[in-house]
C-alpha cells in the first residue's frame, strides 16, 4: 500500500513558516519522485523517513498531524518488519483519534491477508469513535463486502462469530476479539461478585480529562471511587494503556499503580483475582496484586500495587550501557526466579502469555539476605526477586476445553514462538519462549534468533545462534535451551522445569563462593538503579 502526498497537503500556504516538519515533506516528496526514475535508492528514502520520524517523535505537536502519520505509513511499508513499525506508532500514539490511522492500517493488513486483524483494527477504531466516524464506517462495510466470498469458502468469519468457524482445524486463538468477548460474557456473573470491582455504565466524568494525562501527568489529582490519587509520573506505556505511580490522598507512603486502558478492558482484573485464588500464599507475592477495578464505558482503571525498582530490562540495560552483560550468577539467579513461577502458573492452569523483562518488576527483601535459605527460598530469599505483572494477555486454561492447543499471534517482535512462526499449535510454548528469550538477553544482551540444527537421530533440533562463552557453564545454558526450545505436544510437564531448576540450584550450592558473590552484585545492583 502506498500513500503519496498531494501538492495541496505540502504547499506553504497549508503550513506556518514556523512549521519544522514542512522541510522535511519536501525532501521526501523529492525523493520519492527520484526513487521512481532510480536516482535515489530504497535505502536512502527509508533513511530519510527513519530520520524524520526520530526527528518529531514524541514532538506533542504533531501527534495529531496527519502528514506525520503519512511518513509513518511510508516508513512502515518499506520494512521488512512492519508489525514492529505498527507497534511503535500506536505506542506514540499517532492520529489515534482519527480514522484514517484505522482504514490506512487495516488496509495494509488486509494487503498481507490478514483479514482478521484487519477487522480488529476497523473494530478498534469504531470503538474508539475516531473521525470522521462515517469515512470509518464505509470503510468497514466495503471490507466486509470485499471479503464476503471469502467466508463461504475459507469459513472464516469476521463478524461476531464463534472462533471455531476461523480455522479449517480445530485450533483456537485466545487474544481474537470475538473468544475474548465470548469469556468476558462467560465470566461478568462471576467478576462482578469479585472484591474491588466497581463497574459503571457510564462514561468517566470527573473533571479531570484522563486523556490530557498522556501529555503532562506529574502533579495532577485525579478522583477514582471517592478517593484522590496524585499522580507523580508515567511508570510506563503501551498501545491501550499507561501506567502511573500515584499517592493515595497526598501521602507518600500509600504509594501504588494506576493502569489506564481505553478501550475498557476487565480481563486483567479477572487474571489477579483467579492468582489471589489459585497461588499459594508463599509464592503470591511473585505475581502482582490488584486492589481494584472501576470500569467505566470509555475507560477502565486498575489499581495495583507499586514496585519502585524498576524491571529486569533495566537490570539488563545497566551493563548494556556500559558495553557489558550481566555477571553468570545473577543471570542464573534469575534464571531460577522465572522457572518457579513458570512452575507455579503452569501447575494451576494458567498462562502468562507475555512473559518478557518489562513485565517482571525486581523486588528486595527488607532485609539482608544470608547464605542460609537459598536453596529453599527460606527468610529473606523469599521477598527476594522478581514479580511477574501485565495479565492483559493471561489465559486461563480452565474456560477452555481439556488438551486445548492454540493458534494465534503475540505480535510481539523478538518473543514469537517458532510454532508461531510457523504456524502451528502452541500451549505453554508462549511462556517458555518468553523465558529463554529473557534468559538469552541477560547472558548477551540482546534478543535471541534461533536456528534449526541437525540433530543426531537424523532430525532437527532448535538452538539459539548466539555462541556461549568459554568462561560460563555452558552444560547448564545447553540444557536449558536445548529442552524448552524443543518440546513436543504432550511431553511438557511440570517437572521438566522442576528438573532444570534443581540443576541451576545445585550449581550454585555447590560452592558457597557463589551465592556470596550473588549477595554482593544484588547489593551492587539495588544502589545503582536508581528508586523510581
Amino acid at each position: 500500500m502506498a500513500i503519496f502526498f498531494a501538492d495541496s497537503q505540502i504547499s506553504t500556504t497549508t503550513a506556518s513558516p514556523q512549521d519544522p516538519l514542512l522541510p522535511w515533506l519536501w525532501s521526501i516528496k523529492a525523493a520519492l519522485e527520484n526513487s521512481t526514475s532510480g536516482n535515489v535508492s530504497g535505502s536512502e528514502l527509508a533513511k530519510l523517513l527513519s530520520d524524520c520520524i526520530g526527528n518529531f517523535r514524541g514532538n506533542v505537536k504533531y501527534k495529531n498531524d496527519v502528514r506525520f502519520l503519512k511518513i509513518w505509513f511510508l516508513s512502515i511499508g518499506m520494512r521488512e518488519d512492519f508489525e514492529t513499525g505498527f507497534k511503535e506508532l500506536l505506542e506514540q500514539e499517532i492520529c489515534i483519534s482519527n480514522s484514517l490511522l484505522y482504514i490506512w492500517l487495516a488496509a495494509f493488513l488486509e494487503s498481507k491477508g490478514r483479514l482478521n486483524d484487519a477487522n480488529i483494527v476497523y473494530e478498534l477504531g469504531l470503538m474508539r469513535n475516531a473521525e470522521p466516524l462515517e469515512w470509518l464506517k464505509k470503510a468497514k462495510r466495503l471490507f466486509i463486502d470485499r471479503i464476503s466470498e471469502l467466508v463461504n469458502t475459507h469459513s472464516m468469519q469476521v463478524n461476531d462469530v464463534s472462533e471455531s468457524t476461523k480455522f479449517a482445524e480445530s485450533y483456537i486463538n485466545p487474544w481474537s476479539s470475538s473468544i475474548m468477548s465470548d469469556l468476558l460474557n462467560k465470566i461478568s456473573p462471576k467478576i462482578m461478585k469479585y472484591d474491588g470491582y466497581h463497574s459503571s455504565t457510564k462514561a468517566y466524568s470527573k473533571k479531570m480529562n484522563l486523556k490530557s494525562l498522556r501529555n503532562s501527568s506529574r502533579n495532577k489529582t485525579i478522583e477514582i471511587g471517592g478517593k484522590k490519587y496524585e499522580i507523580k509520573g508515567c511508570a510506563g506505556t503501551g498501545g491501550f494503556a499507561q501506567v502511573y505511580k500515584s499517592y493515595l490522598d497526598s501521602n507518600p507512603d500509600d504509594v501504588v499503580a494506576l493502569k489506564i486502558q481505553t478501550p475498557p478492558f476487565p480481563w486483567e482484573f479477572y487474571m489477579y483475582r483467579q492468582l489471589d485464588l489459585r497461588v499459594a500464599a508463599k509464592e503470591r507475592s511473585s505475581f502482582g496484586c490488584a486492589h481494584a477495578m472501576y470500569l467505566y464505558s470509555d475507560y477502565s482503571i486498575l489499581i495495583c500495587d507499586y514496585l519502585a525498582h524498576g524491571t529486569l530490562q533495566d537490570a539488563i540495560n545497566s551493563y548494556v550501557v556500559l558495553g557489558k552483560t550481566m555477571e553468570e550468577v545473577l543471570c542464573i539467579y534469575y534464571t531460577i526466579e522465572m522457572l518457579y513461577m513458570l512452575e507455579t502458573l503452569h501447575s494451576i492452569d494458567i498462562i502468562h502469555g507475555d512473559f518478557k523483562p518489562d513485565n517482571l518488576l525486581i523486588r528486595y527483601a527488607g532485609e539482608s539476605v544470608t547464605e542460609d535459605g537459598f536453596q529453599e527460598r527460606h527468610g529473606p530469599w523469599q521477598d527476594q526477586g522478581l514479580c511477574l505483572v501485565d495479565w492483559g494477555r493471561g489465559i486461563d486454561l480452565q474456560l477452555f476445553p481439556e488438551n486445548v492447543e492454540f493458534k494465534g499471534d503475540c505480535r510481539t517482535s523478538g518473543f514469537r514462538c517458532p510454532e508461531m512462526l510457523e504456524n502451528r499449535p502452541w500451549k505453554y510454548q508462549v511462556d517458555i519462549y518468553g523465558l529463554c528469550v529473557v534468559v538469552h538477553t541477560m547472558l548477551h544482551g540482546s534478543y535471541m534468533e534461533v536456528e534449526k540444527k541437525a540433530s543426531s537421530d537424523g532430525d532437527f533440533v532448535y538452538l539459539p545462534k548466539s555462541s556461549f562463552k568459554r568462561y560460563w557453564n555452558i552444560e547448564l545454558w545447553k540444557n536449558l535451551f536445548t529442552k524448552l526450545l524443543n518440546i513436543t505436544p504432550g511431553h511438557y510437564n511440570k517437572e521438566l522445569l522442576q528438573s532444570l531448576r534443581k540443576s541451576f540450584q545445585d550449581y550454585m550450592c555447590s560452592n558457597p563462593q557463589l551465592i556470596r558473590k550473588l549477595k554482593e552484585l544484588l547489593v551492587k545492583q539495588r544502589a545503582s538503579l536508581c528508586t523510581s
